[in-house]
């Protein structure tokens, strides 16, 4: 079974990417992970992605894909695996579905985690940073004792650039202007499945679990 992890930044996708492949046994596959790895190894692909890096340039969606067909020859994968971080576009999941047509395969679920978008700002804005020691809090989750002042060293706690609220919205809008069109592809193929990412983190992961057909400690 491939199944696919959608979902926008803040969603949770690490965390809920692990539960599931754990849960169900299935294996993880995150392309950031399979780019280094590659590279780091100095493998065939990982030389050529190198070259592209190195140049500041994208990864060609076919160097990925056959990097992602590579990772799913490996034993690990025979019960099946969760893709995360790939496809972004829609010209990456026609890219992948060619792919795996010739090999005879096919993606047999997506699915998207719903988070509404001032629930993302919510939790990807609240951080703060101690400029002294660099110790993090949020200002929701793990605020400090005292506002503005880091219970470690007393050092003033400031927000940086990625994480202000208007960085925040600028990256889900780029964010929306890929995915929509892809949530809309799975949809016309049927595969898409939708899941609500503003409960607590192992509701998410059963509700995940659930959609895909696949019964946890499988």
């Amino acid at each position: 079974m491939i199944l696919i992890l959608l979902g926008p930044p803040g969603a949770g996708k690490g965390t809920q990417a692990a539960l599931v492949s754990q849960g169900a046994g299935v294996a993880h596959v995150a392309t950031g992970d399979l780019f280094r790895e590659n590279i780091r190894n100095q493998t065939e692909l990982g030389v050529q992605a190198k070259a592209f890096v190195d140049r500041g340039e994208l990864v060609p969606d076919q160097l990925t894909v056959r990097m992602l067909l590579d990772r799913l020859d490996r034993p690990d994968t025979q019960k099946g695996v969760l893709l995360d971080g790939f496809p972004r576009t829609v010209d990456q999941a026609r890219a992948l579905d060619e792919a795996l047509k010739e090999r005879g395969q096919t993606v047999d679920k997506v699915l998207n985690i719903n988070v509404g978008e001032e629930e993302v700002v919510r939790r990807l804005a609240g951080r703060w940073t101690c400029r002294q020691c660099g110790a993090v809090y949020h200002q929701v989750f793990s605020p400090p004792k005292k506002a503005g002042v880091c219970d470690q060293c007393g050092g003033e706690l400031y927000q940086r650039d990625d994480d202000k609220p208007e960085t925040v919205r600028n990256r889900l809008t780029v964010f929306n202007q890929q995915t929509a069109p892809l949530i809309d592809y799975y949809k016309g193929q049927g595969k898409l499945l939708e899941v609500n990412g503003e409960q607590a983190a192992d509701a998410v992961g059963r509700d995940l679990l659930k959609a895909a057909g696949l019964p946890a400690g499988r």
